[in-house]
């Protein structure tokens, strides 16, 4: 006979199995209002990619059950007694706890219903990384002779694990996506902008700080048909905000009411490096020259440290990185990035910055594996740009440049 666990594991189940179709028709609905602005949007494609992540999210809650995880911490802190909504108006952690409270605590929602939530909270980051790329580049780009690279970024399955659960994952993800789509064209989508600004905010404050330095820069040296009285406008009011909740984007490293920054944020690095790497995939990072920390970074684990049948299916992901990221070397490829869109350069500036500062306190690799996940389809729109600008498929900056005409669109 089955016991009462079981009983309200099944009841639980069913409740997920109900909310999937909602989901699903709630996206259709999203779709239609993107098929509006964008001719080129697919929906097959888009819904091809809403069941992918969610076998994904099937695959991590399959882990959580087995492994340790932090989910299970995001659904018990809320339910906890003498805790108010409002005390969870905080960044950082207690911003996850803060949008799981009213789900968990005034709807009923359950732990799978959770996992089922922020699941496709990701999976619309993934939505916002496809207008991304097919609004900025809209041919086909195709890599390894045969294979489509835009399909092929989108489905990488170690950027569907980690966007797949209860966590900061998953919004943090949406809000950097949304954020990029709409800051190339403020003006129309300050709502998405702002939006994406607050969940980057209230998630990892010290990710929005690198954020704003680059919208601020994209703001003054983008478009040019926009008055500098505006753009002065636009960058007092981010640069204000960033004076306003100063102390709390420094204290995410412990620096909020520091007098030394720089002093001050080396000693926190080498503290938090040290104690990542007391950890069984610990590595010395506090060793490694600066190349070697990027190239660990991005690209680590390979095969030959891949920690386990996991590490290995990273591995894999890892290598098809590395051989993206060649295809940068190449002379022409600094000619590029002189005439490249300020939105080509926006996105190099900000994958840079936030993998400079990551390495610093980075010294485990499942935490970069996870950690990379937020900032990695910044630099794959770089490469995309690139290879579609060196096939000559491009736009209006090939004919810039060379004044020749643009090739017809791919189908």
């Amino acid at each position: 006979m089955l016991n009462e666990i079981d009983i309200n594991l099944l009841f639980d189940i069913a409740q997920v199995i109900f909310l999937i179709p909602f989901l699903y028709l709630l996206n259709q609905e999203v779709f239609k209002l993107f098929k509006k602005r964008h001719s080129f949007f697919s929906f097959r494609l888009m819904n091809s990619l809403f069941f992918y992540h969610l076998i994904f999210g099937a695959i991590y809650y399959t882990y959580a059950s087995f492994n340790p995880s932090d989910s299970h911490r995001y659904f018990q802190v809320p339910q906890r007694a003498g805790k108010d909504w409002m005390d969870f108006t905080t960044t950082g952690t207690g911003f996850i706890d803060f949008i799981s409270y009213p789900f968990i605590n005034y709807l009923g929602f359950s732990y799978e219903m959770m996992m089922l939530l922020f699941t496709w909270i990701g999976y619309l980051g993934f939505v916002y990384a496809y207008l991304i790329f097919r609004e900025n580049i809209p041919h086909t780009i195709k890599v390894f002779k045969k294979i489509n690279l835009l399909p092929l970024l989108l489905f990488l399955p170690n950027m569907h694990f980690w966007t797949a659960s209860l966590g900061k994952g998953a919004p943090i993800f949406l809000g950097l996506m949304m954020f990029a789509y709409a800051v190339t064209n403020y003006e129309k989508r300050w709502q998405g902008l702002f939006l994406g600004s607050l969940l980057v905010f209230c998630i990892r404050p010290h990710i929005f700080l690198l954020v704003s330095i680059v919208a601020v820069l994209g703001i003054l040296f983008g478009k040019k048909q926009i008055e500098w009285k505006k753009k002065l406008v636009y960058t007092g009011l981010i640069t204000g905000v960033l004076l306003i909740f100063r102390d709390q984007i420094l204290g995410v490293v412990n620096l909020g009411g520091s007098q030394n920054l720089i002093s001050d944020f080396m000693a926190f690095t080498d503290k938090r490096a040290d104690s990542l790497g007391q950890a069984s995939s610990g590595i010395a990072m506090n060793e490694y020259s600066l190349l070697e920390k990027f190239f660990t970074f991005w690209f680590r684990p390979l095969f030959f440290d891949a920690p386990g049948f996991f590490g290995v299916i990273v591995s894999a992901e890892n290598l098809i990185y590395l051989l993206l990221v060649v295809k940068l070397f190449k002379r022409n490829f600094f000619s590029f990035i002189k005439i490249a869109p300020i939105k080509v350069k926006m996105s190099l500036l900000l994958f840079l910055l936030s993998s400079f500062a990551m390495t610093f306190v980075m010294s485990n690799l499942g935490i970069i594996i996870r950690q990379k996940t937020m900032i990695m389809y910044f630099l794959f729109f770089v490469i995309y740009y690139f290879m579609a600008y060196e096939k000559n498929t491009v736009f209006k900056l090939k004919q810039e440049v060379t004044g020749r005409k643009p090739l017809a669109k791919a189908a």
